[in-house]
């Protein structure tokens, strides 16, 4: 108990020490040790360092989630270390809502087929997205967040430390200084009483006593001012070694900036190649849909949506390519517009990819193959089929 009581007076009278010290500082009554050019430098650039990391830090957390609702969930049970419940992101909503909805229109049908390709594609963009988030997190995000919470934090105790050891410096220094100050008073004091026999030999032996006990407070101060002076010296030498990592820790974030750099630039690679698949999939989107404007009860409404055929095996022609039109467009060099009856993948690059039911621009080219006509929509251009077309009036 007594040894508490004493450790905890020591404490108190060195926090004492130091506020009084810091005080006089700020007001201007007392002397500062100032810290070496290179080591200001050093804890300039760690405070920089911290800066800007939490900064990337916040913009990257908002790039990977903008909602802030859903970001402060997510740290509500990271800080409750629970598990955060999986969720669908856009991507997938928007996919299950473009399947469901086609799925209600018809697979058989040109839009709900449609729709379910790119409800398809839009949940495979979804999970592409969620590896990036997880990725980003890891290989990103968390080395930086390590940074913050680990290797400053321990950088922010070893400076607090080297300020506290400079107050200690300081204090010392202006105790000796005191001291040394009350003890050439004290000299001054006796050579003035003896010189004047101003006092008897009792009052002479008084100033010899004080004298004494301010040399031996000045060789006490100097002792705790070498202490202090070598303590202070070995924190600095500590924080100067912790602030010098920082070049290290440079380092370790340009490591983690290229593994995101990476992961955006295969994420969005991934995603380009899904567009494009389904790019090719749809074709272009038609500009009108004959059997949404028809009847229910017209015969084009119950038209299905089988799968392409190669050229070589080319469903038999309806009975309409029979007639007069199509050997008037052979004889003429003009255009007529035809509906697509089914969908029809090119087989290579001459040819023009067709969705059920568009409507497209036909012509006769002079040399061309009885069974094709050549095909136009929009500035895209190709051979087509004439068994996957009927000729409008």
């Amino acid at each position: 108990m007594e040894f508490n009581v004493r450790r905890l007076a020591a404490d108190a009278g060195t926090f004492l020490s130091r506020a009084v010290q810091f005080t006089e500082e700020k007001f201007g009554q007392a002397e500062k040790t100032e810290l070496d050019a290179h080591l200001e430098t050093l804890l300039s650039r760690a405070e920089s360092t911290k800066h800007w990391t939490e900064k990337i830090m916040k913009q990257t957390e908002v790039l990977l989630q903008p909602n802030p609702n859903v970001r402060m969930e997510e740290f509500l049970y990271e800080m409750l270390d629970k598990k955060v419940p999986m969720r669908a992101n856009n991507h997938e909503l928007l996919g299950e809502c473009m399947i469901d909805s086609g799925h209600e229109f018809g697979p058989g049908t040109a839009y709900g087929s449609a729709l379910i390709k790119c409800g398809e594609t839009e949940k495979l963009l979804g999970s592409a997205e969620k590896e990036f988030i997880q990725s980003s997190a890891i290989n990103f995000l968390t080395p930086f967040r390590n940074f913050i919470e680990g290797d400053f934090k321990t950088l922010l105790k070893e400076r607090k430390l080297l300020q506290n050891k400079r107050l200690d410096l300081d204090a010392a220094k202006n105790r000796v200084k005191k001291a040394r100050a009350a003890d050439t008073r004290s000299a001054v004091s006796i050579i003035h009483t003896h010189t004047h026999r101003e006092c008897n030999n009792q009052h002479l032996l008084l100033f010899l006593n004080a004298g004494q006990l301010w040399a031996e407070e000045v060789q006490q101060a100097e002792t705790e001012l070498r202490i202090a002076q070598s303590e202070f010296d070995r924190q600095a030498e500590i924080t100067r070694l912790l602030l010098e990592g920082i070049s290290s820790t440079h380092a370790h974030h340009l490591r983690c900036l290229n593994d995101f750099v990476d992961a955006q630039a295969a994420y969005y690679a991934q995603c380009y190649q899904y567009m494009v698949n389904l790019q090719k999939q749809l074709g272009s989107f038609p500009s009108t849909f004959s059997n949404n404007n028809q009847p229910a009860g017209s015969s084009s409404a119950s038209i299905s949506v089988p799968t392409a055929q190669p050229a070589a095996s080319l469903p038999a022609p309806p009975p309409s390519q029979t007639s007069p039109a199509l050997n008037e467009l052979r004889s003429t060099s003009g255009t007529r517009k035809a509906r697509v009856l089914y969908d029809y993948d090119a087989a290579s690059s001459s040819e023009l990819s067709l969705l059920a039911d568009e409507v497209i621009t036909v012509s006769s080219v002079p040399g061309m193959d009885s069974d094709w006509l050549m095909g136009q929509r929009g500035n895209q251009k190709g051979k087509v089929p004439i068994t996957y077309l009927e000729l409008l009036n």
